[in-house]
């Protein structure tokens, strides 16, 4: 008798952890975050980026797009729009949401090679979201330009970061978009970027007595450059999380 009860017990609390983890996957978190350099445009007013990076299957909600409208300049995705066997439809909602809110741009991420490549290129540009594929593009005037440099996915061999930094030279601020992290280790003080946004990690998206193949998004630095790494917005495979909430960013760079 005692094992039977001991049996529902585990089975009530494994019912409960699993409806938790559920609940955490599909939470609309947005975090803000507002970064400082000495290198950034003088006289220039402060860059509002609205990052949202590994959607997967997810439908952007409502809430999210609100608390995006008029607090960024422009909308970034950073990578893993989708996955295979998400229906077009979703994508382009999603997109459509997101225009709310800004200009569109977009990297590629290991995910989005599960659809064609060229239904991904031609909706992007039947939406009008820009993608950034090694290469850069000129915000703002010279003298107070912002370069947008987005690579290609690490994971799938596709990334050419010197191609992507072809006509920066002259730049007077550098933001780097990759999918993957480990963009970091193609940095140096030879190749000094001093913003970059990533996800593709998901924070790890499921910690077990805190353990997790990956570290949870957040900040970090390498030689005076800072990195923003997101838990992300979707999950993969499962619809589940734990320890590792979803999450966009609302984030200010300024001079200081």
């Amino acid at each position: 008798m005692v094992y039977i009860i001991g049996i529902g017990l585990l089975v009530i609390m494994g019912l409960a952890l699993l409806i938790f983890m559920v609940k955490e996957a599909f939470e609309n978190n947005v975090l803000s975050h507002t970064f400082s350099f000495s290198s950034f445009p003088h006289d220039r007013e402060p860059l509002k980026i609205f990052f949202i990076s590994d959607i997967h299957k997810r439908i952007i909600h409502p809430s999210i797009i609100e608390k995006g409208k008029g607090n960024a300049d422009l909308v970034i995705i950073g990578g893993d729009l989708l996955e295979k066997k998400v229906p077009m439809e979703r994508v382009t909602q999603n997109l459509q949401r997101l225009k709310e809110i800004g200009p569109v741009f977009f990297v590629w991420g290991n995910n989005d090679y599960d659809v064609k490549e060229e239904q991904l290129i031609s909706l992007l540009k039947n939406t009008n979201v820009r993608m950034i594929r090694n290469e850069s593009l000129l915000l703002g005037s010279s003298e107070k330009s912002i370069a947008l440099i987005g690579i290609d996915d690490i994971a799938m061999e596709k990334d050419d970061l010197e191609a992507a930094l072809v006509n920066t030279e002259n730049a007077k601020f550098k933001i780097l978009l990759s999918h993957n992290p480990s963009i970091m280790d193609q940095l140096n003080k030879n190749t000094f970027i001093p913003f970059i946004l990533s996800g593709h990690t998901h924070g790890g998206q499921i910690h077990i007595l805190g353990y997790s193949p990956y570290k949870r998004g957040g900040i970090r630095t390498k030689e005076g450059m800072i990195q923003l790494i997101s838990n992300g917005y979707g999950t993969s495979h499962l619809p589940l999380r734990l320890g590792a909430k979803p999450e966009v960013h609302v984030i200010t760079l300024k001079k200081g």
